[in-house]
């Protein structure tokens, strides 16, 4: 009797672990890898302009990692902070009677937490500035902080030479100031994401 109740037991147990089992869900697919992106648009306070100068930045970038190929050694795939989508800088200054406009193509773009640097490079300008990569650094502001914005010209980027002398020196990819000015309308989004792994060489 004592066999009879063991075995009847052991039966009962193994029909509750395949019970169990067949309730079980199927294992979770691999969530998709995360992408760093910026979008927005704002305008900042820029202390050294006129207060009546309008001055605006709108981004929507979006990280495509290793989508420009490179001729050099090792960026053969392009780099991890490739990425693409537009920059638009507005700046109007009444008391010139100018308003300068300038659309670019994102071409970089590397997240840390809530700050994101972008650059981009100018394809329509009526202020000559076509094939001119710019910086945009944009923070997204937390718990009511106001978002920033930096920009790679202005009062940064300068070369000083020996004799006092000055030059615009180039920007490279993902190069951008700190976050020196504050976004008084509108804001930014930043989604921050790691750098993606390096794919694998082709055979």
């Amino acid at each position: 009797m004592k066999n009879r109740t063991r075995a009847l037991a052991v039966a009962g147990s193994a029909a509750l672990l395949g019970t169990l089992m067949a309730a079980a869900p199927a294992p979770a697919a691999p969530a998709a890898p995360k992408i760093a992106s910026v979008h927005g648009g704002g305008t900042v306070h820029y202390p050294y302009v006129p207060a009546s100068h309008d001055i605006r930045f709108t981004v929507d970038a979006e990280s495509v990692p290793f989508s420009r190929p490179l001729k050099a050694e090792n960026l053969e795939q392009g780099l991890p902070t490739d990425a693409r989508g537009r920059v638009t800088v507005y700046h109007a200054m009444p008391d010139e009677n100018v308003t300068a406009v300038a659309e670019a193509e994102v071409d970089c773009l590397v997240t840390g937490g809530r700050t994101a640097t972008v650059t981009a490079v100018v394809r329509s300008s009526n202020v000559g500035w076509e094939g001119r990569r710019i910086g945009l650094s944009i923070q997204d502001g937390e718990r009511g902080a106001p978002d920033r914005v930096g920009f790679s010209w202005g009062i940064v980027n300068v070369d000083a030479k020996p004799d006092g002398s000055v030059a615009q020196p180039t920007v490279g990819t993902c190069m951008a100031p700190a976050p020196f000015t504050e976004v008084t309308k509108g804001g930014f989004k930043v989604t921050p994401a790691p750098l993606a792994p390096r794919p694998k060489p082709q055979p």
